[in-house]
C-alpha cells in the first residue's frame, strides 16, 4: 500500500519539478528564508501532493521549492510535520522516502533546538555529530524491507566528512559553530528541568522535537546526511526565562542572514562522495 502511495506522490511531483534535485534541504522553524534565495523557483504546495502529511504548526509553510543555488539544483522542503501533531514516526518520514525515490543522495536537515550545553547561547548554530532518540518510536517500525534494510547501522549517521566540511566552512566565513549531540523528545511540551538534567547526563548538547526520524529514514535509504541546529533558546533549567514558540521563531529570524550565508556556502561545496 505504502509503495503505491509513494508512486502516486512521485508521479505528481515529477509533473511539477523542472529538474531533478542534486541536494535536498529540510528547513526547520523560522529557517525557511534560505528557500527564497533559490533562482528559477518552482513551488509545490504539500497539500496538493497525494498522501503527503501536511504541517499544522506556525513557522512550517508546507511547501517544496525547487530551484538553483548558483548552478546547483536544490530542493528545499519549507516546513515539516512532527510526531506531536499526531503523526507516527513512519508518517513523519514520508517526505524523506519521497526524496529517496527522486534519487536524492545528499540531504541537509535543519531544526530549531533548545540548548542543553551551558556553553551554548541563543542564536548559536550547532553542527550535529550524533543523536539520541527519546521519541520511543522509529520510522522503521512496521517496515517490511529485507532484514539488511531494517536493522541499519547508525554509526556515523551524520556524515563525518560533511561535519568536518561544515565546521571548516564556518571558520572560513568567521561564523562560530558549535558541534554536538542532538536529543529528540516527542513534545509538544518543553522538557522539564529534571528531563534536561537527565539529557545532560546522557551526553546531549541540544534538544528538539524533530529531525531524528528523518535521519533514520535517510540512512536506511543510504543518503548522506548533514544536520544543523539553530539554538533558539536555552532549555529549561539552563536558561531562566519562560519558553515559548514565539521565542523560537524570533531567534531563528534574528540569525536568518548568518544562517543563509553559511548554508549557501555549505551547499555549494557539499561533497558528492
Amino acid at each position: 500500500m505504502e509503495q503505491s502511495q509513494l508512486a502516486q506522490s512521485l508521479t505528481f511531483i515529477n509533473q511539477h519539478l523542472s529538474q531533478p534535485p542534486e541536494i535536498a534541504i529540510i528547513l526547520g522553524s523560522g529557517l525557511g528564508g534560505l528557500a527564497d534565495e533559490l533562482r528559477e523557483p518552482t513551488v509545490i504546495n504539500c497539500r496538493d501532493i497525494p498522501h503527503y502529511p501536511v504541517p499544522r504548526v506556525a513557522g512550517h509553510a508546507g511547501v517544496w521549492i525547487s530551484g538553483k543555488l548558483g548552478d546547483l539544483p536544490i530542493l528545499a522542503l519549507k516546513g515539516r510535520v512532527h510526531t506531536y501533531e499526531g503523526y507516527s514516526a513512519r508518517q513523519v518520514t514520508y517526505p524523506v522516502r519521497l526524496l529517496a525515490e527522486l534519487g536524492v543522495a545528499r540531504l541537509v536537515i535543519t531544526n530549531a533546538a533548545g540548548g542543553i550545553n551551558p556553553k551554548f547561547k541563543p542564536g548559536d548554530l550547532m553542527v550535529i555529530n550524533d543523536q539520541i532518540n527519546f521519541l520511543f518510536d522509529s520510522p522503521l517500525i512496521g517496515d517490511r524491507s529485507p532484514a539488511e534494510k531494517r536493522f541499519i547501522d547508525l554509526f556515523g549517521a551524520y556524515d563525518p566528512l560533511y561535519v568536518r566540511n561544515a565546521l571548516a566552512t564556518g571558520r572560513s566565513l568567521q561564523i562560530p559553530l558549535q558541534c554536538g549531540v542532538l536529543i529528540c523528545f516527542r513534545g509538544p511540551t518543553y522538557e522539564t528541568a529534571a528531563e534536561i538534567r537527565m539529557a545532560r547526563v546522557l551526553g546531549a548538547d541540544a534538544t528538539t522535537m524533530s529531525t531524528i526520524p528523518e535521519v533514520i529514514a535517510a540512512r536506511q535509504a543510504q543518503m548522506r546526511v548533514l544536520g544543523i541546529s539553530c539554538i533558539t533558546n536555552m532549555a529549561t533549567g539552563i536558561g531562566h526565562q519562560k519558553l515559548s514558540h514565539e521565542e523560537v521563531t524570533e531567534t531563528a529570524n534574528r540569525i536568518q542572514d548568518q544562517f543563509i550565508r553559511l548554508m549557501k556556502a555549505i551547499l555549494s561545496q557539499l561533497p558528492r562522495w
